[in-house]
């Protein structure tokens, strides 16, 4: 409870009643009591001074107090603390009542005696001031230093604002004495108490008495001893000089300072304060836990996305200014989409497939198909700044406005995106074409007009030689054929489908070309992408955009509406199941027939190898969760030919061998346990037998993507442009190698 605040002497009654008081009064008790310089020497009168009382407006607002802000993942576990101060508003209830008396008794220990202005504090002030020589003490009340801290917290990080709002100035003392009078007629002074032990600094990042508790103790402000409570408050005049990891003696010298105040007002008993001055310092110091850094199993990438959300998203205010408020500011509850076990169970495959040494490194996305839901999000190198951790703050899974870089060439993952295409135009899902070993890309339509540029494009292998049918070239992922069901169909259809499954755009924001080599994944995408391109398969043909969020609860405990996932049927369900049906066969009869589960399930996907080997794909799904992996170099093009990933020597990797068995990995984990669902399949009928030297036990070779130097991104070099200066990326050129 509130000590009783006493009626006061007359010079309490004026301090009361100082509001009244005309401006050159004012001035002059500023003057008097504070070691401001002559009003004089800044040019001014008593009218000026007047004046400019008269235009401090009334209605000051105290701002929202920045705060750190959490963020869970879907079942309520704390992913990361994110904050530009770390800070936690407490009620008074929430405080202990030791550490409330014990800040007012160091601080102001008429605080409930006087008003704004303690007229007793500003003679005595002035006296020993006159008498020292110096301004060595001043008599600022505990509202009028609360009232400073409130123009500090408005700065933020503006250093320019940040000496505006401390410069001592004749107009900004009247500007803080102004504003303290209108707080202390329209609040309490437990409201002003309270108020200021949650803006106070207490130095280490520590902002307001519930993050110091934490941070010195690590125990709540509730639960403060006599002796902690005391060395806390003692912090505030000088956070630096009584730092008690720094400097203990000093902290404790301190510390007894206050416990004696105690005594002295007789708010605690005289063995209290015997206990409290023999007891040690005991401090038991809790790092600053701030940011993504500190998230675990790797959700650090996702955790960075979601800050991309929030302050790209106008579901959080119009403008980036706002989001950046928004943000900064804190206090909010983020809860997310994110499965800790099924993050779990990809952390675990691309770290234990990959090694953080490795030359190459792994990204993986999990989606769950017909909600966009983002269920997982790893990739093998840790999220952090130091390089020789081999530590990255680039997250390979996402384009580069979500903290990634321009993306991978997916390779042969994009076949399926053109049968698409190809069903819903009408295309019979038992289209046979010649599919010659070799040959010319052919004139072709684009949504404008046409084109034609005749550069040469190959199979894998001299015996893939059709005829072939669309369900033998998806498994044999058969180059040329897709090229001659891409002339057939249009490169205008493929387009639109690409843009009604979330990669018409690409990774690095550029709209997808239309030209002869799209289909077979030339130009750069995302993991996350890719992962919705094929959950929309899953959910037979519903795609939905990925969203990472499921609520936000805002400072003032109100909900925050989030991004929606904006589900549209990108195709008929028909063609899904159609698709569905070609990529069944892949992984029973083609590329990816070693990627089986151990349950049995069935599961459907596409492998994808790039030229040279610089990118390797395996993007799969079950009806219920979509994975897609890419395997690759992060900085630049690394061919994987006789290269060792994971402790394992490959001559060359295959998206069926390399991200393949990752896929797997995962997928078994994230999947152990859940219910068996089967695929809504279409009738194909059988084709006729074909031979070919690549049914034997030699990796299949067919998903390696030959797009010929021609075309604007033509060439498939599986390159990773990173943005100049990030960690973890190439530094010593822009642009891709």
């Amino acid at each position: 409870m509130a000590p009783t605040r006493s009626t006061g002497s007359a010079l309490d009654m004026a301090g009361h009643g100082v509001k009244f008081l005309g401006g050159s009064i004012l001035a002059g008790v500023l003057v008097a009591g504070m070691a401001l310089p002559a009003v004089g020497a800044f040019g001014l009168t008593a009218k000026d001074t007047a004046e400019s009382f008269d235009n401090i407006p009334d209605d000051f607002k105290t701002p929202t107090l920045s705060q750190a802000s959490m963020i869970y993942d879907a079942k309520g576990g704390l992913i990361a603390k994110v904050y530009d101060r770390d800070r936690t508003i407490l009620t008074a209830d929430q405080m202990a009542p030791v550490i409330r008396q014990a800040q007012v008794d160091i601080e102001d220990a008429r605080f409930y005696e006087h008003g704004a202005v303690d007229l007793k504090g500003v003679l005595r002030a002035a006296t020993k001031n006159a008498e020292a020589g110096t301004t060595a003490q001043g008599a600022s009340t505990l509202t009028q230093q609360y009232v400073k801290n409130v123009f500090v917290e408005q700065a933020g990080d503006d250093q320019q604002a940040f000496l505006e709002a401390t410069k001592k100035s004749l107009g900004r003392k009247i500007q803080e004495l102004k504003y303290a009078i209108k707080l202390e007629e329209d609040l309490s002074k437990d409201q002003i108490l309270t108020n200021y032990l949650n803006i106070t600094f207490y130095g280490h990042q520590a902002y307001g008495i519930e993050a110091a508790a934490n941070r010195y103790f690590s125990k709540s402000a509730k639960d403060l001893t006599i002796p902690e409570a005391a060395m806390l408050a003692g912090l505030v005049q000088n956070p630096s000089a009584y730092d008690p990891v720094a400097h203990p003696q000093a902290a404790q010298t301190r510390r007894n300072t206050v416990i004696n105040k105690l005594l002295e007002y007789k708010h605690i008993s005289p063995d209290d304060a015997k206990a409290a001055l023999a007891a040690p310092l005991g401090i038991k110091y809790s790092e600053p836990q701030n940011g993504c850094i500190t998230a675990q199993n790797g959700m650090g990438f996702f955790c960075d996305y979601v800050r991309h959300v929030i302050k790209q998203d106008p579901a959080f205010g119009k403008t980036s200014q706002d989001r950046q408020k928004l943000w900064s500011q804190g206090g909010l509850k983020i809860y997310t989409t994110i499965d800790p076990d099924k993050q779990a169970a990809m952390y675990n495959a691309v770290t234990k497939k990959v090694y953080v040494n490795d030359p190459v490194s792994a990204a993986g996305t999990m989606i769950k198909p017909g909600t966009g839901e983002i269920l997982a999000m790893a990739q093998t190198r840790p999220y952090g700044l130091d390089e020789s951790k081999k530590q990255t703050v680039l997250n390979l899974n996402v384009g580069s406005a979500m903290g990634g870089g321009s993306g991978f060439s997916p390779g042969s993952t994009f076949k399926p995106i053109m049968a698409a295409a190809a069903l819903e135009s009408g295309t019979p899902i038992t289209q046979e074409l010649p599919s010659p070993y070799k040959m010319d890309y052919p004139k072709m339509t684009t949504c404008e007009g046409t084109v034609h540029d005749p550069k040469p494009v190959q199979n894998e292998s001299q015996s893939e030689v059709g005829p072939f049918n669309l369900q033998v070239a998806m498994q044999k992922s058969v180059n040329t054929y897709f090229i001659q069901l891409e002339e057939q169909v249009g490169l205008c259809p493929m387009k639109q489908m690409a843009d009604k499954l979330g990669v018409g755009t690409l990774a690095n924001g550029k709209a997808i070309q239309e030209v002869p080599s799209m289909v077979l994944g030339t130009q750069e995408v995302s993991p996350l992408q890719m992962a919705s391109v094929y959950a929309a398969f899953a959910a037979r043909g519903l795609y939905c955009s990925p969203v990472a969020l499921s609520s936000v609860i805002g400072s003032d405990g109100k909900k925050i509406d989030v991004p929606k996932a904006n589900c549209n049927q990108a195709m008929s369900q028909t063609t899904a199941d159609g698709v569905n049906t070609l990529l069944l066969g892949v992984t029973e009869k083609g590329t990816g027939s070693a990627l089986g589960l151990d349950d049995g399930r069935q599961i459907a996907g596409k492998t994808g190898t790039t030229d040279e080997r610089y990118a390797a794909w395996f993007t799969g799904y079950t009806p219920e969760l979509a994975t897609s992996v890419w395997l690759g170099g992060v900085g630049g093009n690394v061919s994987m030919k006789n290269i060792t990933i994971g402790g394992k020597y490959r001559s060359a990797v295959y998206g069926a061998d390399g991200p393949g068995p990752i896929w797997q990995k995962a997928m078994n984990d994230a999947l152990d346990g859940t219910p068996v669902t089967r695929f809504q399949t279409v009738n194909i009928p059988a084709p006729q037998p074909t031979t070919s030297p690549t049914d034997g036990a030699t990796p299949p070779s067919g998903d390696n993507a030959q797009g010929g130097n021609g075309w604007p991104n033509g060439g498939v070099t599986g390159g990773f442009t990173i943005p100049p200066g990030v960690i973890g990326g190439n530094t010593d050129k822009p642009g891709r190698h």
